[in-house]
């Protein structure tokens, strides 16, 4: 017959799942999702490796829900910039600012998780870096599709490549991450936005406006 002790024993360690969560969400973004072990995970998020593999799975399962609560939290607004301003080159500027005040917020680490968790990733984690990519395409085709109803609206020329216009801002953000984590400040990354900008195609019709001379 088990003792209450033996019982007591082997009752799984209670902890609050929210929270812990949150904490392997700061390891995987400070550490990246190969560099960061088990035993980092479960010392951060001061549970059991056992209470690890009941409440979240392996460790890939871990992640994927990490960079859920990851979108939730702090991700989403690059897609909610393009999606809520009038025109894209507004939701993009939008989305880039916004970059620049969050890769670089007080209190958690910096630049994006779901840009630099899988850098230098080998085979084995293959998988990881191919759905971090896929989500970073996600951001690319929204900001094209707005690129392309501006080009239908005549907001932009009609030979504006939006793929193109699309790469260039996804390397900008990419960039501006990269800065954060060396340790470059709001300010100096929103300066960078200012010059990103200004290779913005101008809006259909200005053109003539912008290299009229002037009246005599």
């Amino acid at each position: 017959m088990a003792t209450k002790e033996t019982k007591q024993r082997g009752r799984p360690r209670s902890f609050d799942r929210e929270t812990a969560l949150e904490q392997a969400v700061r390891s995987f973004w400070e550490q990246g999702y190969e560099a960061t072990s088990i035993s980092d995970l479960t010392r951060a998020m001061g549970i059991g490796a056992p209470s690890l593999y009941a409440a979240f799975g392996d460790k890939r399962a871990l992640f994927d829900e990490v960079v859920a609560e990851y979108g939730r939290l702090y991700g989403g607004f690059i897609s909610r910039a393009v999606a809520e301003e009038p025109t894209a080159r507004r939701g993009v500027e939008r989305a880039l600012r916004e970059a620049a005040a969050e890769y670089t917020a007080p209190g958690r680490p910096r630049g994006c998780l779901v840009i630099s968790a899988a850098l230098n990733i080998s085979p084995a984690s293959a998988e990881v870096a191919a759905s971090l990519r896929e989500m970073r395409r996600s951001n690319l085709r929204e900001i094209a599709s707005a690129v392309r109803a501006d080009v239908a609206a005549g907001e932009l020329p009609a030979d504006t490549d939006a793929d193109a216009l699309a790469d260039y801002v996804g390397a900008v953000i990419q960039g501006i991450s990269q800065q954060a984590r060396d340790g470059a400040e709001r300010t100096a990354l929103e300066a960078v936005v200012e010059l990103a900008m200004r290779a913005w195609p101008e809006a259909a019709g200005s053109r003539s406006v912008a290299g009229a001379r002037p009246a005599p």
